[in-house]
């Protein structure tokens, strides 16, 4: 057998085990949302709830739905939210294992460029001032504030870098730059907030949580998150030329700023369609792509798609450990993935699999 027969031969294999290990992660997020599905307080039992949601999907088999209350509580309480859950999660997943490999650092998220705390900065005029970039839409001025301030912060990181040149260096610095500023302007309002209860609903909406997940915000989040995710993935066989180096990239005809450009306008839609609606839920960003990559290795044909599963995998199953470990209320859901992300990187920098980032 010839030598290039030999290396085809286990590529196929590689590529064969990448694609099961992502159908085994999506078998157990198709087990969390079952188990998801039935738990939590006040939760029917698990044939209850299996029979209402066959009920509505499945309306000409003549199911019975079952007690009303049953059908509130799995249908327009429980179900949402889980939805919600695996759109968010593989979203922030997937925007992060693409800026990481764009940036070529492991630390880069929606933190590091500034989007979080735009998007904090901007949910905070409306929910203590009232003040809205778009005046007259009542309970989606927040919302809408969110988007907006999130954006702003990717045109003023993209701004700023390209007065000294796009390159990975000056988009992260100017990110970091970005992200005090919107900080240092959240504090502020924090402190001049005339009311206890304003400032108490911003630090619970930076937080994050799922609790007000419903079929409207689906509806709109869900289209941005796949549109992006399709044209990340598009971008995957540049993403993996440009985290070689801009050298090696312009060598084989890649535009490493022309990727670095598409990819950063991708990643912060996705985001702030995210965090709009969710709040600030950190880390799933950062630990969905190592995890992945501690899987199935580098190529961004398959981490990307690898990391929006682990990310959803991720974020249901926090939601589900807040919503149970302290009932009858509720732990938001972005402190569940920070302490589960904490001891994961302390776990990174003492482990030799550490080195699974190249």
């Amino acid at each position: 057998m010839s030598t290039a027969a030999e290396l085809k031969k286990l590529y196929q294999k590689g590529k064969k085990r990448k694609i099961l290990a992502i159908l085994f992660i999506f078998l157990a997020l198709l087990v969390a949302v079952v188990v998801s599905v039935s738990l939590g307080a006040g939760s029917p039992r698990f044939n209850e709830a299996m029979q209402a949601i066959l009920a509505r999907l499945f309306p000409f088999l003549q199911i019975d739905p079952g007690p009303t209350l049953t059908q509130t509580i799995v249908l327009d309480l429980r179900l949402p939210r889980i939805v919600m859950a695996i759109i968010a999660g593989a979203g922030l997943a997937a925007s992060g294992a693409t800026m990481q490999g764009v940036l070529r650092n492991p630390l880069v998220s929606s933190y590091i460029l500034g989007i979080s705390a735009a998007a904090g900065f901007g949910a905070a005029l409306a929910i203590v001032f009232g003040i809205g970039v778009i005046e007259g839409y009542g309970k989606y001025l927040m919302i809408i504030n969110a988007f907006v301030f999130s954006m702003l912060a990717m045109v003023l990181v993209y701004g700023i870098a390209r007065l000294r040149g796009i390159t990975t260096e000056t988009v992260i610095l100017a990110g970091v730059a970005v992200g005090y500023l919107f900080s240092a302007l959240l504090s502020l309002i924090q402190y001049v907030a005339p009311e206890h209860q304003a400032v108490r609903a911003v630090v619970f909406w930076l937080m994050g949580g799922l609790n007000s997940a419903t079929w409207e915000s689906i509806l709109a989040v869900f289209p941005i998150v796949i549109v992006t995710f399709v044209f990340m993935v598009q971008q995957s066989w540049n993403i993996n030329v440009t985290s070689m180096g801009e050298e090696v990239a312009t060598s084989l005809g890649v535009h490493t700023k022309r990727v670095l450009t598409i990819t950063m306008i991708l990643e912060t839609l996705a985001t702030a369609s995210i965090i709009a609606f969710t709040g600030v839920i950190g880390f799933i960003c950062l630990i969905s792509p190592h995890i992945s990559r501690m899987l199935i290795g580098n190529d961004h044909r398959f981490l990307i798609p690898c990391s929006a599963v682990v990310g959803a995998l991720l974020l249901l199953c926090s939601d589900t450990v807040g919503r149970l470990v302290l009932q009858p209320t509720e732990l938001p859901v972005g402190i569940v993935t920070s302490l589960l992300g904490v001891p994961f990187f302390i776990y990174m920098l003492m482990s030799k699999k550490r080195r699974t980032w190249r």
